[in-house]
């Protein structure tokens, strides 16, 4: 989702130091706003030229003003038309529209169980063979992890775009070095570690377990792990029991041993990560560790005292799980956001549309912005502009972030914005059960398998 609000993953507003700093804080997020919806730029009605309606909120709403600017003075004769929204009013509006056939020629979005869903009414072009054959370089420009969102029965309906934010798990150094451990190497290790941090009084995982998504982070990397991507491929496909692959019931019997060995800070389920208080415990060391959004960095940086400054922050991708089959370059989390074009656009509209997508979406002027306001654009060029990152601990983070996505074999998307609402909202009830220890990972299994299809 988009990083324009700070009710879920991201802290826009609440970060000082400049756009730097509150780009580092809203790197991506996906999940649901609190703040009001409203519409304003010029109308978007469908059938008066080329349309575009995107969100609201700094500095990613420049951004895509200016790509736009670009093309309209390059354009004169085919200029395309926006419309911006707060997050809840584009969510709203935008599935009403597509609906009723008046959408706009170009879609913004998130790709995942909303692209599938468009898809399957027939709503947005297929993009393969344009893209494959017309815009080679640029499909070769774009880190590949960030297609599988996009694609849908094999084919390609939404092209990448804008940044990439994976899950991270964070760490204190200093936490380690009161217990003279190194940080996890595997799963294995984590569990060892537990009871030596409970026994200094340092709880050994923060966790802002009330905002169900972030225990949904966990689960995410276990099945990744411990069984490869294709078991939660298989469930997004609509395989027929996938949930109870042995490899996913596995991943939630770990999860919970975790669980029980008090590998989280006691009344986990009661702290929110709106309120920021999970990453609190750790920039003030009664935590070890966090698994979370790259979008918390700007937060515990400008929020934690010397906590990034002073050197105490560390990160790593989530180890690998003992005798696993998944890839230890996988992540999860945000491997991009996605514009699709309408079905229902006239013909000369969709070739604006393109020709918008291939020339100024993810053009050299796009990609120093992304990367000035403290994001990593989903291209390989973004790794020369890091250079000019002059923080040596911004930069250590930024580069750390292009290497976790540029590297990763599979990127997978959240899965609440994988699936289907329906599929989404049951999966976020159980998770949050599974944690609470109310329900075993075969109850788990099979409250989920009902709603696959969904």
């Amino acid at each position: 989702m988009d990083p324009n609000t700070t009710s879920r993953r991201t802290f826009l507003g609440l970060v000082g130091g400049g756009a730097l700093a509150a780009g580092l804080a809203a790197c991506g997020s996906s999940g649901p706003t609190s703040t009001p919806g409203s519409t304003t730029g010029a109308s978007g009605n469908a059938g008066s030229g080329a349309t575009y309606w995107f969100l609201t909120g700094q500095p990613q709403q420049g951004i895509r003003e200016a790509q736009v600017k670009r093309f309209n003075d390059a354009n004169p004769n085919t200029k395309i038309k926006t419309t911006e929204f707060q997050n809840d009013a584009f969510k709203q509006k935008i599935k009403t529209a597509i609906g009723a056939g008046q959408g706009p020629t170009l879609i913004w979005g998130w790709g995942g169980g909303g692209l599938k869903s468009y898809v399957e009414a027939g709503q947005v072009e297929d993009l393969t063979d344009w893209f494959n054959n017309e815009q080679a370089d640029l499909k070769n420009s774009i880190f590949p992890s960030a297609f599988t969102a996009a694609t849908v029965n094999g084919k390609l309906y939404a092209i990448p775009g804008e940044t990439v934010t994976p899950i991270v798990l964070f760490y204190d150094k200093r936490s380690f070095e009161k217990i003279g451990a190194q940080p996890p190497q595997s799963w294995g290790d984590i569990m060892d570690l537990v009871p030596k941090f409970n026994e200094k009084g340092i709880a050994p995982f923060s966790l802002g377990g009330q905002s169900r998504w972030t225990n949904m982070m966990w689960l995410e990397f276990l099945f990744d792990r411990i069984g490869g991507a294709e078991v939660f491929q298989n469930i997004f496909e609509g395989k027929k029991d996938g949930w109870s692959d042995p490899s996913a019931i596995k991943a939630l019997e770990e999860m919970q041993k975790l669980i029980k060995a008090n590998g989280f800070v006691k009344g986990f389920s009661s702290i929110t990560a709106d309120s920021n208080a999970d990453q609190a415990l750790l920039y003030t060391g009664k935590a070890a560790m966090m698994l979370h959004g790259a979008w918390t960095y700007g937060n515990m940086k400008s929020s934690g005292g010397d906590f990034v400054t002073g050197g105490h922050l560390g990160y790593m991708n989530f180890p690998p799980v003992d005798g696993g089959k998944g890839d230890p370059s996988d992540t999860v989390g945000n491997p991009g956001q996605y514009m699709s074009i309408s079905s229902k656009a006239s013909a000369a509209d969709k070739e604006t549309a393109k020709k918008f997508i291939a020339n100024n979406t993810l053009d050299d002027a796009t990609v120093s912005e992304w990367v000035k306001s403290g994001n990593i654009p989903v291209v390989k060029s973004a790794k020369d502009k890091l250079s000019t990152i002059t923080d040596k601990n911004d930069s250590a983070w930024l580069n750390f972030v292009y290497d976790t996505a540029a590297n990763a074999k599979n990127f997978a998307q959240s899965w609440d914005q994988a699936l289907s609402p329906t599929q989404a909202e049951t999966l976020l009830d159980n998770i949050a059960k599974l944690f609470q220890l109310s329900i075993s990972p075969q109850q788990f299994a099979t409250n989920m398998n009902a709603v696959i299809g969904q």
